[in-house]
């Protein structure tokens, strides 16, 4: 927090703090998952469908936190790497579903081993309890 009178420094601003955090989260998150070019959001997605099985567009994107642009490019990037599937929902003829491939399934059960490490290697800086206190405040500010 900024004391009265005290300069405005940007590397002490938490928005600047939180972008410079989330570099640090996706450098690590590519040196132990991304091959493949497969980025965080792509990876989420792939999860999301491995855990739910078939979702609609827009739930996928509720369950990931995505915004519907970003939901979007996405899904569209993981078609046409044959990652994902779409189908017609068999309750609503309007509705697509989407469904890992089995290039898909197979690729996201590779990497998804190495999710764990991810977030031990971006807490590693932490002591045990502050990896609590820590995700615990990131949880109340999401």
């Amino acid at each position: 927090m900024r004391r009265r009178g005290a300069p405005y420094r940007v590397e002490e601003q938490v928005g600047h703090l939180l972008r410079r955090a989330h570099q640090r989260a996706t450098a690590i998150f590519l040196g132990q998952i991304g091959v493949d070019d497969l980025t965080p959001t792509q990876f989420a997605a792939l999860v999301k469908l491995k855990d739910e099985g078939a979702l609609s567009q827009n739930h996928l994107g509720r369950l990931t936190a995505m915004d519907r642009a970003t939901i979007l490019g996405v899904i569209r990037r993981l078609e046409t790497r044959g990652l994902i599937e779409r189908a017609a929902d068999p309750n609503d003829r309007r509705r697509t579903v989407l469904s890992l491939s089995l290039a898909g399934r197979r690729l996201i059960e590779r990497l998804a081993r190495n999710g764990p490490r991810v977030g031990q290697a971006i807490l590693s800086p932490l002591a045990p309890d502050e990896r609590e206190t820590f995700l615990a405040l990131l949880r109340r500010l999401s």
